[in-house]
């Protein structure tokens, strides 16, 4: 149970920095958000927990956080800001993933202790890699598209929850679907491969419903410069 009380105390953390950076940063934050969001979320996803019996991997809430971020910019400054956003975080992973994999490869010294370390949290496999930047790419520039469609069929002021809601979940689907495609099929049996599918859609979908209240919150925030 104690994972299941610290998730949570996770969640409102992670959801409450994502506040904080936008409130004191303003739309440079969203920005920033996004590109270390990117690199904490593909560090957090090598660490797995187990929460009730059900073995999730961490990284989903930041990762989810990412949709609301563009979401967020999309609702403000248009889905031009929100597409440029999702192009820095896409940069900024592939810049993230290169740097490190040379990293790795320079010979450590005999007192070096961080070689073995940074295997386990950079030495990803290029299966592992390419699901995730396969999976970032697709479903960012989605959730931008369904947001945008969404905000013509729903554009009331009161109807954002429709919007982030919407565009989030389905875009949630088709990210979890490819990174477990790529990373995960045929080295799992179906029934592993299926459960890791679910369990990992179901975590998603749970956080988009949890991060709308603080999206309301953000949304309200008032800035000189944008005045």
């Amino acid at each position: 149970m104690f994972n299941l009380g610290w998730g949570a105390l996770f969640v409102l953390v992670t959801y409450g920095f994502f506040l904080l950076c936008y409130r004191l940063f303003g739309k440079k934050g969203l920005y920033a958000w996004i590109g270390v969001a990117t690199v904490i979320a593909n560090i957090q996803v090598t660490k797995t927990i187990d929460i009730m019996g059900i073995v999730l991997t961490l990284g989903n809430t930041m990762y989810v956080s990412m949709y609301l971020t563009s979401d967020l910019l999309n609702e403000k400054y248009g889905p031009g800001e929100a597409r440029k956003a999702v192009w820095f975080g896409f940069f900024t992973l592939i810049m993230t993933t290169v740097l490190m994999q040379m990293v790795l490869f320079f010979e450590p010294a005999s007192t070096d202790f961080a070689q073995d370390s940074m295997k386990t949290l950079f030495g990803m496999l290029p299966r592992l890699a390419l699901g995730s930047l396969s999976a970032y790419f697709i479903s960012q520039f989605l959730d931008v598209r369904l947001y945008t469609w969404l905000r013509k069929v729903a554009p009331g002021r009161n109807q954002l929850w429709i919007r982030t809601n919407g565009s989030s979940i389905i875009s949630s689907f088709v990210d979890t679907l490819v990174f477990c495609t790529i990373a995960f099929a045929f080295i799992y049996s179906w029934d592993v491969w299926l459960e890791i599918f679910l369990t990992t859609y179901v975590i998603k979908f749970v956080l988009t419903a949890v991060g709308t209240p603080f999206l309301y919150a953000a949304r309200s925030f008032k800035f000189k410069d944008e005045a």
